[in-house]
């Protein structure tokens, strides 16, 4: 209830105002959710991408097809995408959309996930079902939404496909992932999710979404829970990495 007065007071006291910057917008068709300005700063994640974790690739990587961190680790997805790199714009929008309350956000940043889609021509046809990573329901509570189910929504409408909110599942309730390092990411997600309905997914190919991909430990983790209950692949999509 807060929350959605808070929204209101927001947009009475700054009415067509960028997120981004809190310029005022100039009127565009069809509308954009940021300012053109702030659209060319969008740091885009452009190809060659790493086959794993979906990144820019530069140097001795572009011969492998792999980044040199992702030659050390073995993630549970398949392979991963991310439109936009993590900093600048998108990391205070994404920022705005998870803490501030600012879940009206989420139009605007699924649709630049379904650009990116539309662009690389990301194989949707071959997913099955959308999966959000899901929040645990002590989080989930506290901000009132999950910004990967917003997302997931989002792609959802634009490409037909079915959301299942609600068979990935985290068992407990972990700290926030930006606040820690490598290590401490890894134990803090350890054996947090589980399926509650292993008979939808198996044999299934699978699109798993999220905000953002750092070290890839949630995903991971949420990966494995999917595979441990027989999807056969899994395809993670971030907005931004």
């Amino acid at each position: 209830m807060l929350r959605q007065l808070a929204k209101g007071l927001k947009e009475l006291i700054y009415p067509d105002c960028c997120p981004g910057c809190g310029a005022k917008k100039a009127p565009t068709r069809p509308p954009e959710f940021i300012c053109a300005s702030c659209r060319d700063k969008l740091e885009r994640n452009l190809p060659p991408f790493c086959v794993s974790c979906g990144r820019h690739l530069e140097g001795a990587g572009v011969e492998r097809n792999i980044c040199p961190p992702c030659l050390r680790v073995k993630f549970n997805f398949d392979r991963a995408f991310s439109p936009c790199r993590y900093s600048g714009i998108i990391k205070k929008l994404i920022r705005d959309f998870k803490y501030a309350g600012d879940d009206y956000l989420g139009e605007g940043l699924g649709k630049i996930m379904n650009e990116f889609i539309r662009e690389y021509n990301l194989p949707l046809t071959d997913m099955d079902y959308i999966i959000p990573i899901p929040l645990h329901k002590s989080r989930l509570r506290e901000r009132e939404f999950n910004q990967a189910q917003i997302l997931s929504d989002q792609i959802s409408r634009e490409f037909n496909k079915m959301v299942l909110p609600q068979v990935l599942m985290r068992t407990k309730a972990t700290k926030t992932q930006a606040e820690l390092g490598h290590e401490e990411r890894l134990l803090n997600v350890e054996n947090s999710f589980y399926v509650t309905r292993p008979e939808l997914i198996r044999d299934r190919n699978l699109l798993l979404i999220d905000d953002v991909l750092t070290t890839g430990a949630t995903a991971n983790q949420a990966a494995a829970g999917l595979k441990g209950s027989g999807a056969r692949k899994v395809t993670l999509l971030t907005l931004a990495s």
